[in-house]
């Protein structure tokens, strides 16, 4: 034990950290939540739609019901959040976070400004 404070659970990695993974990967085998140990790349997913495989190294994030949330940047910002329903890859929305905080995007009801209502927004409406 080195003392030193972790905001990670064991056997977790700071997201940038995380190796990337390659291993090519279908929709309904995305999972539920984040995962700690490495990053699942856009460019493994087998049924990417372009629109996310234009962003730069877009990571998987999770399902937020039945959303797939993807990000490309760092998470404080700048960064392209991107998101579609899992059954239905054509309904996309992006949140764009930049490097001071501030953000916009248009979500499946309404326009946000911040980011944690964009992510209400898709949880609330599929």
């Amino acid at each position: 034990m080195t003392g030193e404070p972790t905001s990670e659970p064991s056997g977790a990695l700071p997201s940038h950290l995380r190796p990337v993974d390659d291993t090519p990967v279908h929709t309904h085998d995305l999972p539920d939540t984040p995962t700690r140990d490495r990053s699942i790349a856009a460019r493994a997913w087998v049924e990417a739609p372009a629109a996310l495989l234009a962003l730069d190294d877009a990571r998987y994030l999770r399902r937020i019901g039945p959303w797939l949330l993807w990000r490309a940047g760092d998470a404080r910002g700048p960064a392209t959040y991107w998101t579609c329903l899992a059954d239905d890859l054509g309904r996309q929305h992006t949140f764009e976070l930049l490097a001071d905080g501030t953000g916009s995007g248009d979500g499946p009801e309404h326009h946000h400004e911040r980011f944690r209502t964009w992510k209400e927004d898709l949880r609330d409406h599929a």
